[in-house]
């Protein structure tokens, strides 16, 4: 037997011994009685850039014991306040010391959403996810049947909980695919002889259909598997090892962020030529500008024509000034924007009310003259910062003003293929906005669009 085989085969003893604790119809009702839950880990891993999936684990049948003190708690909880997106949590007990009750207290003790990272062969073991607090579990392609992968992940979809589908080669990307996947993760990791080759994922990358998550799995060592998996197109990694060897997981999850290098924001697209370059570019966003008096305005029936055109792996933003909040969010409620920029007098207030009324995410723009804007950008309740010389403008501004500013921000003003390098160098922002800087007389032009895609991530590679 395969380490696999013998992993799935003491599952199936596992979940014999557990049903006569509690026999499955209990543990079914119990799940079934908790909150269902908006699939806090999907979201998670389809924001925009890489997402990071922070494992918790002690000991792995490759490399034997890990972690020889395995404070579990104060793991997860550095590696919430170290910005991971996800948390995978071992339950498996004989080969990867893992428990039950690691689960349990950890997603007690943190916000972030975590997985049941274990060796699922019956639809028990998801009822008994949903009741440890799992928001996700794992399917592995090599040990369940597609007509089960399909029927577990029906199960997932009634208790709320996201399922992870882990293939290994092409035939089960294809399987995980026809049963409604809607994530895939590529184990870097030969489970037959432990060998390990993060190419594997960049192989498979293209077998995956855009508008599903593509998880990158085992063998992320460095910041250098990072850049190289973000110019694959991956959507996320799992770490595991290399985040619990390091002494210190907040620096070595910052040095992988900063490898995955700024998210890109195009802005101003306005004509299906546009987003013609935008889905062969694949920047994190794109903008339509609703604002009347801008060069770059589109109407929102354009705007939405657009959107259709728009890849899946692209969220669009839209540019507002002072705009009633009801009118936002219906623009989101119809998927005509994933999220809002707002570049007029918008408040805290503003922010909270357009919050009650859609869970989008929301970007506020703050003209930088002076110390005093970086600081009110500071305090700003929206989910991330713009920083700009002027709407549209095309001007820098001072860059010594950003200072030490202590929460990310994207970069606006006055950014082409010929400063970019530059600015993300110096700076190392959260992300940056183009317009201007890639227009031919007021007209988007590819070739500059091109340059100042590969200015950028030529920073990371």
């Amino acid at each position: 037997m395969t380490i696999l085989e013998e992993l799935a085969a003491y599952a199936r003893e596992r979940v014999a011994e557990a049903k006569n604790h509690i026999p499955e119809e209990e543990m079914k009702r119990l799940a079934e009685a908790l909150p269902k839950g908006d699939f806090p880990f999907e979201k998670a891993l389809r924001k925009p850039g890489i997402s990071f999936i922070c494992e918790c684990k002690k000991a792995s049948p490759s490399k034997g014991l890990i972690a020889p003190v395995f404070p579990y708690l104060d793991i997860a909880k550095q590696y919430e306040a170290a910005g991971a997106d996800c948390i995978s949590v071992l339950t498996e007990p004989k080969w990867f010391l893992g428990s039950d009750a690691y689960l349990r207290e950890i997603t007690e003790a943190v916000s972030v959403p975590c997985i049941r990272k274990d060796f699922t062969v019956d639809r028990y073991m998801i009822y008994e996810a949903k009741v440890l607090g799992a928001s996700a579990v794992l399917l592995i392609c090599s040990i369940l049947s597609e007509e089960q992968i399909r029927e577990y992940i029906g199960i997932c979809d009634v208790l709320g909980l996201s399922a992870l589908v882990e293939a290994h080669d092409a035939e089960e990307i294809h399987k995980a695919v026809r049963a409604g996947a809607r994530i895939i993760g590529v184990n870097n990791r030969n489970l037959k002889d432990f060998s390990v080759d993060t190419g594997n994922s960049a192989r498979l990358r293209e077998l995956v259909p855009d508008d599903v998550v593509f998880v990158s799995e085992s063998g992320v060592t460095c910041p250098k598997d990072i850049a190289k998996l973000r110019a694959a197109g991956v959507d996320a990694v799992l770490v595991g090892e290399a985040l619990m060897r390091a002494e210190d997981k907040t620096e070595m999850l910052r040095s992988m962020r900063e490898a995955a290098g700024p998210l890109i924001k195009l802005c101003g697209l306005s004509r299906p030529e546009d987003i013609e370059t935008a889905n062969a570019l694949l920047p994190d966003y794109v903008g339509f500008v609703f604002y009347p008096k801008s060069k770059r305005h589109v109407s929102y029936p354009k705007a939405a024509e657009l959107k259709k055109l728009l890849s899946p792996r692209i969220k669009a933003v839209g540019v507002f000034v002072n705009e009633c909040p009801e009118v936002i969010a219906t623009l989101i409620n119809k998927g005509v924007i994933d999220a809002a920029q707002l570049h007029g007098d918008e408040d805290n207030a503003y922010i909270e009310h357009l919050r009650k009324l859609t869970d989008l995410t929301v970007i506020q723009a703050f003209r930088v003259n002076g110390p005093e804007d970086i600081q009110k950008a500071e305090q700003s309740a929206a989910d991330l910062i713009l920083l700009d010389a002027g709407m549209g403008t095309g001007t820098t501004f001072d860059w010594n003003l950003i200072g030490s500013i202590r929460r990310p921000y994207l970069l606006a003003g006055g950014l082409s293929p010929d400063n970019v390098t530059q600015a993300v160098r110096t700076l190392r922002p959260y992300g940056v906005d183009v317009s201007s800087g890639i227009e031919t007389g007021d007209v988007k032009d590819t070739e500059k669009a091109v340059a100042f895609v590969a200015a950028v991530r030529e920073v990371t590679l």
